[in-house]
């Protein structure tokens, strides 16, 4: 676990145009960061540019799909053309879906696995070589909560969450000593998320009247996560609860997720 300062670290940010990405960057920008934030709102990208104008790091805007292999590759070489190289990976856009998994189509399976997973993966395995380049690099994914503990009407989102989970416990051995992985897993955050979930409106609105942590809070934890080198951290007292409850008893926690959740 490598100590690492924040001031003068080459960032990427994926998913930056709202929530904890936005967040995410104006912590780092005020810190000193060099940044390319990537979301596919370029509108959206320039107001947080601007907004970040007074901040001592530097921020770079790159509007496009990260599913597509060709924009990863030009994500990465905007980095490498920008500022030099890379020192900082944040995977973080995502996508969720809401409601009964009988009752959805295969192209919701696909396209949360598409966005939430298998794109993230890409553009690790795309950045690594100059990730390796860095200074005290680090891999951060967003995962969540609900990847320790599934919950239902969120299935094919939580399976996304777990896959991310066991990727990152993987790939920090593989990595070890070179390059850190540190995986957030936050409880519900205050996002667009759920205004753009797939799947029942009821559940949308259930979901998204929960209370929920401040995307900014989420961030200065990252942010003080990556300085320490932290592998792993879970962000709120509930989730801490929800998995410790879940390691200690399943067969409890699993009756009461079946009645409550």
């Amino acid at each position: 676990m490598a100590r690492r300062q924040i001031a003068g670290a080459r960032a990427i940010i994926t998913g930056a145009s709202s929530g904890i990405g936005r967040e995410l960057a104006r912590e780092l920008a005020r810190e000193g960061a060099q940044i390319v934030i990537t979301a596919r709102r370029d509108e959206r990208l320039n107001e947080l540019a601007q907004q970040t104008e007074s901040a001592s790091g530097e921020v770079y805007c790159l509007a496009g799909d990260i599913s597509d292999s060709e924009f990863r590759q030009q994500l990465i070489q905007t980095a490498e053309d920008q500022f030099g190289g890379l020192d900082i990976l944040v995977n973080n856009a995502g996508i969720t879906g809401i409601g009964p998994f009988a009752e959805a189509d295969e192209q919701r399976l696909r396209k949360i696995m598409e966005v939430n997973f298998f794109a993230p993966l890409e553009t690790i395995r795309a950045a690594l070589p100059t990730l390796q380049q860095g200074k005290n690099p680090i891999i951060v994914n967003i995962g969540s909560v609900l990847g320790h503990r599934a919950v239902p009407k969120k299935s094919e989102y939580c399976a996304s969450k777990f896959a991310m989970h066991g990727f990152s416990d993987a790939l920090r051995a593989e990595l070890a000593p070179q390059v850190d992985v540190l995986l957030v897993s936050p409880s519900t955050t205050k996002s667009e998320i759920f205004d753009k979930a797939m799947g029942d409106d009821f559940y949308q609105i259930a979901w998204s009247q929960k209370k929920v942590m401040p995307a900014a809070t989420v961030a200065r934890i990252t942010a003080k996560a990556i300085r320490q080198g932290r592998h792993e951290v879970i962000l709120s007292t509930g989730g801490k609860l929800l998995v410790w409850l879940d390691r200690l008893c399943p067969p409890i926690m699993n009756r009461l997720i079946a009645k409550y959740a």
